[in-house]
């Protein structure tokens, strides 16, 4: 029992940071033939890749990046092709710097090169560290004859055709993006859960009584849906635009809009590419969320008249649910691993 209690516990700790998959920030200028940018690749993820810490002392120094600068370009370049007109446009790093993001130290990589044959539109392929991290995603942001458009590469998408006029491709990258970041979104789905186990049941004179109607019930449901996607479009908003920038353990805590809106501003878009990004991404929370409510609901309409909903689902899953959430704060408020912890202690035990 204890060893499936341990093996549960790994699995939920290690569900419990894929919220937050590596991102890296590329952008691309073309005048002509001339393809000018910068990619900026964070640190801890060029580690798992090339072990830049050379003295193991669990810090990345500037003089570690400046020393391994050659193979971190060999790496980055081997892992993007941008083509125009049939012919690969040959990329060259031509300065190394280090800049802050607001998830930690990035490597900056300017790029500059030169199409041989400029068509009107770019095909780049991206394929960085996908396979060391198949949730990875490759923010892009595109820039032509003073018109910026964004795309997400991922393991999924790794390539995409770049001109002028593809709005349509970056409205459906960030829907895409929004459903992924639903579904694969521990802390959302348990949020979910939370309103799903009691949505097909009524509590009458204290007690639990089967709901009568299922349309009832997926209306209830769907409205507080719904009224999380407002809220999280507005705090998404406010944060990318930079209205609201609150101290990243309360981004943490409480989540919502803000854990995407850092990625968003770190790729520095443009009020109109990120305003169709908002949108985008914002109409994929919801088809997301209500993709987990089409799947969940009727199942639990029809288990909703059994002791075993009532007892073992609702109440039993409502008890987990609120361990859980009670224990994530806990961590992301004080900024310490309690699954972890447990985990490695019940292992030593």
């Amino acid at each position: 029992m204890k060893r499936l209690f341990l093996v549960l516990l790994l699995c939920v700790a290690g569900a419990a940071f894929g919220h937050k998959p590596s991102d890296a920030y590329l952008t691309l200028e073309r005048h002509d033939a001339q393809i000018s940018g910068q990619w900026d690749i964070a640190l801890r993820d060029l580690e798992n890749a090339l072990s830049l810490d050379a003295n193991g002392d669990g810090e990345i120094t500037w003089g570690e990046v400046r020393a391994r600068q050659s193979d971190i370009a060999a790496y980055a370049l081997a892992r993007l092709e941008v083509a125009s007109g049939g012919e690969v446009c040959p990329l060259s790093v031509t300065k190394h710097l280090i800049d802050q993001h607001s998830d930690g130290a990035y490597a900056v990589l300017k790029l500059s090169g030169v199409c041989p044959r400029p068509g009107p539109a770019l095909a780049v392929t991206y394929r960085l560290f996908f396979d060391l991290d198949p949730m990875h995603r490759g923010l892009l942001q595109y820039v032509e004859s003073g018109q910026s458009h964004s795309v997400i590469f991922s393991a999924e998408a790794r390539t995409h055709t770049l001109g002028s006029g593809n709005w349509w491709e970056q409205f459906t990258a960030y829907v895409r993006e929004g459903v992924w970041h639903i579904w694969l979104g521990f802390d959302h789905i348990l949020f979910l859960l939370s309103l799903l186990l009691p949505a097909v049941l009524v509590l009458r004179e204290r007690n639990w009584q089967p709901a009568e109607r299922f349309g009832a019930a997926f209306l209830d449901v769907a409205k507080i849906v719904t009224a999380f996607t407002i809220a999280h479009s507005i705090t998404l908003s406010l944060a990318a635009l930079g209205v609201v920038t609150p101290p990243s353990r309360w981004i943490e805590s409480g989540i919502h809009g803000f854990g995407f809106a850092s990625a968003l501003r770190d790729l520095g878009l443009p009020t109109g590419s990120l305003a169709l990004s908002l949108f985008g991404f914002n109409v994929g929370v919801e088809l997301g969320q209500l993709a987990i409510v089409t799947a969940f609901l009727p199942l639990a309409f029809l288990l909703r008249s059994t002791w075993a909903y009532r007892r073992v689902v609702l109440t039993g899953g409502s008890a987990v649910i609120a361990t859980i959430a009670a224990v994530w704060l806990v961590e992301r408020a004080f900024d310490v691993t309690l699954f972890s912890a447990l985990a490695s202690g019940l292992s030593r035990g």
